[in-house]
């Protein structure tokens, strides 16, 4: 990585062996199937909001990864608005979750976190090894993400309380891939806890 551009926009930490991603938990949830990932999503997001908490406390970087919803000129700020506004059903999970003013955030154009954005670059800036990854849905996005990650030699963390999908079972199937192939640590997030090096093994 080179030396200059050290100072990634005033955010802090600059520095971490760890990273905390949300997956398009920034959402309207207005298409087919979103009522019923709403009713998961919402404890999903409770137990990602504590995690994030931790995290923050910690010192770890958090990186909002959310679809541009096929929009070329999509702007964060403006989708962050819309998805909390009054009349999105993704209100209150968008209220409970949105970036604080040091986070970090990527728009992706397809499934993957990886596939064409900046997430790669701004990993690298941070020195990052180990992902933890929740947020919408498991058996998709995360799946995807998750893949991509473990093709780049990233340790994986997937804290099965912080994912959802629309349906339970697809969710189960998603967890025991990651699990058995990209040997993903699956722990609830009550059982996460950081170290100044990463995360307690």
């Amino acid at each position: 990585m080179p030396t200059k551009n050290q100072d990634l926009h005033g955010n802090a930490p600059e520095k971490s062996a760890v990273a905390l991603l949300l997956i398009d938990v920034i959402s309207d949830f207005d298409f087919a199937g979103g009522d019923k990932l709403l009713r998961h999503a919402e404890p999903a997001a409770k137990n990602i909001a504590a995690l994030k908490e931790k995290a923050e406390k910690a010192k770890v970087p958090v990186v909002f990864i959310n679809d541009n919803f096929g929009k070329w000129q999509s702007d964060f700020k403006k989708l962050l608005a819309h998805c909390a506004a009054k009349t999105s059903k993704g209100r209150a999970v968008a209220n409970l979750l949105k970036p604080k003013k040091k986070d970090y955030f990527v728009l992706k154009p397809k499934h993957s976190g990886f596939y064409s954005t900046s997430l790669e670059i701004l990993l690298a800036y941070l020195e990052v090894n180990t992902l933890i990854l929740t947020g919408l849905t498991a058996d998709i996005c995360v799946l995807f993400t998750a893949s991509d990650a473990y093709l780049r030699d990233y340790h994986l963390y997937i804290p099965r309380d912080c994912v959802a999908s629309v349906e339970e079972e697809q969710k189960k199937a998603a967890l025991e891939y990651v699990e058995r192939v990209l040997e993903a640590d699956t722990r609830p997030s009550k059982e996460i806890e950081f170290t100044k090096t990463g995360i307690k093994a």
